[in-house]
């Protein structure tokens, strides 16, 4: 049992099996329909966009079979108080699966490009309806963090120009935005944006992307056109594949640490098109990770095909939608399964509240598996995560930067649980709560009774700047082991392999609790503490253990030795360094033997870490 001081706060978060209040949904991936009305497992509905596209009421239930897959991302409906949305499952077999890539496992899906380079099938597109004229729309712009650049706009015959001058644009990519006119879009489509763009300093091809024009500013798509932009006019076509239907959408372009400073960018939108392609399932955003034989062996990612040197490096080039990949033969007969991890939240849950997700698995996706801002009262239960994140999120200095979380609660979000889930295989965080801007408000989050193996960090918590809030954010009862032992650790230009990361922290803090966890084996530090803490967590009546790495970076400062750590820091004054003898940790077997000293180190005389079953 867990004590008092860490029960959630969530009405409905504590009660083992929730009553079904309202209607009951079923989705089958094998013998479903979508033009059923779902509302029987005879009558289940077929796809995860059926799903999606279902007007849920508070008190809803949807069950996926167990044994089913779904590919793409599920987009969560809103409950209430009293009456939140469930996604759980029926039926026996496996969890249903959620899965954020698209297989290329067959020989055909595959082409040697040249002596030893393998590459996905090219892209061919039959221009269909105009959409839209670009040519008069109007454009405004957003500048932060010092970014500093002045837009005008002059009508001219062939259409209006848009002119940036840059001062300097920043370091990251968020720091120049161009915002454009707004352009309804339906998911699923592929549209064809062309435009003519100079500068008076040559650059690289900027995303293109459609973004809701508020917050949480979802995305609709985003491309990356061929070539780059030079001192002459030169026309230019993006391809977009539109992950999300919008009436409201609006073009949107990222300038920040790549233009110039000095430079004089001048754009002139022309046309959008609806296009169709040769592929059905193109490799239309960011390849964040290759998973062969789900997790034998992973893709290396590089940013050239001329740098790709050994077995498994591989490149996407975001204009054509093609992966290319160093292989010694057709890498569909050397692998069974061969699964492109896509950039895009599995569970795409920004703004959602009242909701439940109980025994699901969200595998293979390159952004987060649970991600999404502003999110409240939300319980994800006995769910499994694995082999999540890799995409590239942006460039800072002409570097670029790749990220991805299991579970993140970013921004301001309150009242959410987690509890009994599995995670393995992160190329950041397993767990995390983290947020930059003034409402970003973080109370009372849970994460309880949690299995996690080989994440770059087990748990990573931040939040800026000084008028941002946390409150009461509780990591118990976790069995935390091999941090940094990754797909991603060796690729990464940070490697970082710790339990705790608790990076530069400046919001007002309090009532932060890390207790009754199993810290077992890091690469780097068990913890990192950086700059502007106030107000430290609270940390102690845990199990550590390590063979490798040092046992805290505190504010810049090894610390290596256990004893020095509690001395220096005041944290885990009654924790203890020992091995917590599983079972068979070689073989994935984490049960505690009965002797583990895990057994007697609560104050109560109950163990720590996860319940092992």
């Amino acid at each position: 049992m867990l004590t008092a001081v860490v029960v959630c706060t969530l009405a409905f978060a504590n009660d083992g099996d929730l009553a079904e209040v309202g209607r009951v949904f079923y989705v089958n991936s094998a013998d479903g329909d979508d033009a059923r009305d779902g509302r029987s497992a005879e009558a289940a509905w077929r796809s995860l966009g059926r799903v999606n596209a279902a007007e849920l009421k508070p008190g809803d239930t949807v069950r996926f079979q167990r044994g089913g897959r779904w590919r793409g991302s599920l987009r969560p409906a809103r409950g209430e108080p009293s009456a939140p949305v469930t996604y759980t499952s029926y039926g026996d077999g496996p969890k249903p699966l959620l899965l954020g890539s698209r297989p290329r496992s067959r020989p055909e899906d595959w082409v040697e490009v040249e002596d030893g380079i393998w590459a996905t099938l090219p892209m061919e597109y039959r221009r269909g309806e105009l959409l839209a004229d670009l040519r008069s729309g109007r454009w405004r712009h957003h500048q932060e963090a010092g970014a500093r650049v002045a837009l005008a706009e002059e009508d001219a015959e062939g259409g209006r120009i848009v002119k940036i001058t840059c001062d300097g644009s920043g370091q990251a990519s968020n720091h120049v935005q161009l915002w454009g006119p707004a352009v309804a879009v339906e998911e699923g489509t592929t549209l064809e944006i062309t435009f003519l763009a100079r500068c008076s300093k040559p650059f690289p091809m900027p995303r293109i992307a459609i973004l809701e024009g508020s917050s949480p500013w979802t995305g609709c798509g985003s491309a990356t056109a061929a070539g780059s932009i030079g001192t002459e006019w030169q026309t230019f076509r993006a391809i977009l594949r539109v992950s999300r239907s919008s009436r409201s959408g609006r073009l949107h372009i990222r300038l920040g640490g790549i233009l110039p400073a000095g430079a004089v960018f001048e754009l002139r939108p022309q046309d959008l098109y609806a296009v169709t392609a040769n592929i059905a399932d193109p490799l239309c955003v960011d390849v964040g990770n290759i998973i062969f034989d789900h997790g034998k062996v992973c893709g290396w990612k590089k940013w050239s095909v001329e740098a790709l040197e050994n077995p498994y490096d591989y490149f996407y080039d975001g204009s054509a939608w093609r992966v290319f990949l160093r292989a010694e033969a057709n890498p569909a007969a050397l692998h069974e399964s061969i699964e492109l991890a896509m950039a895009g939240h599995v569970v795409n849950q920004g703004g959602a509240h009242h909701v439940v997700y109980d025994g699901l698995a969200v595998m293979y996706g390159a952004s987060h598996g649970f991600g999404g801002g502003g999110t409240h009262h939300l319980v994800i239960r006995n769910c499994d995560l694995g082999y999540i994140g890799g995409a590239h999120q942006h460039t800072v200095n002409g570097r670029p930067v790749r990220f991805g979380n299991a579970i993140e609660f970013w921004g301001a979000a309150h009242d959410n649980l987690v509890e009994g889930c599995r995670i393995w295989q992160v190329y950041d965080a397993a767990l995390t709560n983290q947020g930059r801007s003034p409402d970003s408000r973080q109370v009372n989050i849970t994460y309880r009774n949690n299995f996690i193996r080989n994440a770059e960090y087990s748990f990573e918590y931040w939040n800026h700047p000084e008028t941002a809030l946390t409150e009461n954010i509780r990591f118990v009862n976790n069995t935390c082991v091999e941090a940094g032992v990754v797909w991603s650790h060796a690729q990464r230009p940070d490697r970082n392999g710790s339990q705790l990361m608790f990076y530069s922290n400046t919001a007002a803090t309090s009532g932060i609790e890390v207790k009754y966890n199993i810290f077992y084996n890091h690469t780097e530090w068990g913890s990192r503490y950086d700059r502007g803490w106030k107000t430290l967590p609270e940390v102690d009546y845990n199990l550590w253990f390590s063979r490798d790495g040092v046992i805290a970076r505190w504010f810049g400062k090894s610390l290596a030795g256990f004893a020095d750590y509690q001395r220096t820091t005041g944290l885990d004054p009654h924790s203890v360094f020992a091995d917590p003898q599983f079972v068979d940790p070689q073989g994935g077997d984490y049960r505690l033997a009965p002797g583990s000293p895990a057994h007697r180190l609560r104050p109560d005389g109950g163990p720590v870490g996860a319940d092992h079953q």
